[in-house]
């Protein structure tokens, strides 16, 4: 079995976690329709604070499903859509992938990703240790954020529980996804 969407998720309102939707409604350039982070231009906050006129590269929120099984193992309860994500995706290396992927979900939603969720401490707000649990090292003590991938709407479309996912690697050089 290939790649697939098994949850999406959406709020209106800025709060960490994202109810579970039947189906989400993609708008190309400017992210998922009715979410509070939908727009051409940053919409966390935080962002908006230093510069609200930026473009949002953060117009959807993907985490890998096998995430949340490691968390689970851990002693964490999350379940799709509570850290945030828009989409919650298995058997795909979300992390793996290089800045420039393009995700094609369902029958015609492109998503383009554009670098890595920096966890943040309102994980903790969930569960506490929630945020270092989703942060490691690797084996040269590199710092690895695994609480997802951001990413641009590029083509719009329905995506729902069960679409698959194809992938479309950019041109070579890849450059590593970083913080976005």
């Amino acid at each position: 079995m290939g790649a697939t969407v098994t949850a999406v998720s959406r709020s209106g309102t800025h709060t960490m976690s994202k109810p579970n939707a039947a189906s989400l409604l993609l708008v190309a350039g400017l992210g998922v329709d009715g979410d509070a982070h939908n727009g051409k231009t940053v919409k966390h906050r935080s962002r908006v604070r230093r510069d609200p006129t930026e473009p949002n590269l953060r117009q959807v929120h993907l985490i890998h499903a096998e995430l949340h099984d490691e968390l689970r193992a851990a002693g964490f309860d999350v379940s799709p859509g509570q850290m945030g994500e828009n989409v919650t995706t298995r058997g795909l290396d979300l992390l793996a992938l290089p800045t420039g992927t393009r995700l094609h979900l369902g029958d015609g939603a492109v998503l383009e990703i554009t670098g890595l969720r920096n966890p943040c401490v309102q994980l903790d707000g969930i569960a506490e240790g929630l945020m270092a649990a989703t942060l490691d090292l690797d084996e040269q003590g590199n710092l690895v954020r695994k609480a997802g991938v951001m990413s641009i709407v590029l083509a719009g479309g329905d995506v729902r529980p069960g679409d698959p996912i194809r992938v479309t690697l950019p041109p070579e050089p890849h450059l590593p996804l970083a913080p976005v």
